[in-house]
């Protein structure tokens, strides 16, 4: 946490988890004149590919990264728990998400909760004005804290139980892409020059995105619909691990 102190003007805290929405929320930031301290969490996921990508996009924009390790012994999803089968995507099921009734096992309870709780703390810290999360209500899982209403009740907490909401000057949460498509946010990473070919959003470790769970099939969807080639998966196939 050395690099929060030589933060200088308006500064924010970024989730940065290491794929295509956090790393263009992270450039949405700098595009509006913050100076960025990235938090990644070490929460025992299933791989540390999204991890050492993280890092590596924290670089590439300039900003300092912290890792923060936690631990959730309980489990609770199939993203923490490597005996579980993480499912194929279901475009019907996907069609449906949002509308509470089918959430996958990779939905890793209470994890946007803590995060953003973790982020209000350094916030007030550091003296950050915004918490930036990649938050998506649109292409995404049917994931309960990924909606409006959920960022909207979070905004409230912070208003009500921190010492800088108490003195109307709440840290602002903010989710540039909550109501974005894939495809527009692909179109809006090209336009920030996101380095996309870092990025990684497969629920798998594997030497290259597996294809087949959630977060591959609505990114591939999203490049699909955007009509472009998605650089990290020309990048995988071409480094294989090392890449």
């Amino acid at each position: 946490m050395s690099n929060a102190s030589t933060l200088r003007g308006k500064k924010a805290v970024v989730l940065l988890s290491g794929g295509l929405d956090s790393a263009t929320t992270l450039y949405c930031a700098r595009a509006q004149g913050y100076a960025p301290l990235c938090l990644v969490f070490d929460y025992g996921q299933r791989h540390r590919r999204e991890i050492s990508a993280a890092r590596r996009i924290a670089r590439k924009a300039g900003c300092p990264c912290a890792v923060l390790k936690i631990r959730l012994p309980w489990a609770g999803s199939s993203l923490l728990d490597a005996s579980l089968p993480v499912p194929g995507a279901d475009p019907r099921r996907l069609k449906r998400a949002g509308r509470g009734k089918e959430i996958p096992s990779t939905y890793v309870p209470g994890r946007n909760i803590l995060f953003l709780s973790y982020a209000v703390s350094c916030a007030e810290a550091i003296g950050a004005q915004a918490i930036f999360i990649g938050a998506n209500a649109l292409d995404y899982s049917g994931y309960p804290d990924c909606r409006p209403q959920f960022i909207a009740a979070f905004r409230q907490v912070i208003a009500r139980g921190t010492r800088s909401g108490v003195q109307s000057r709440a840290v602002q949460v903010r989710a540039p892409l909550i109501d974005k498509t894939k495809a527009q946010i692909v179109r809006l990473a090209k336009k920030l020059s996101v380095p996309l070919e870092l990025t990684w959003s497969c629920y798998a470790g594997a030497a290259a995105p597996c294809g087949t769970c959630d977060s591959c099939f609505l990114r591939a969807r999203g490049f699909k619909e955007a009509g472009m080639e998605d650089p990290a998966l020309q990048r995988t196939t071409r480094h294989g691990a090392n890449g």
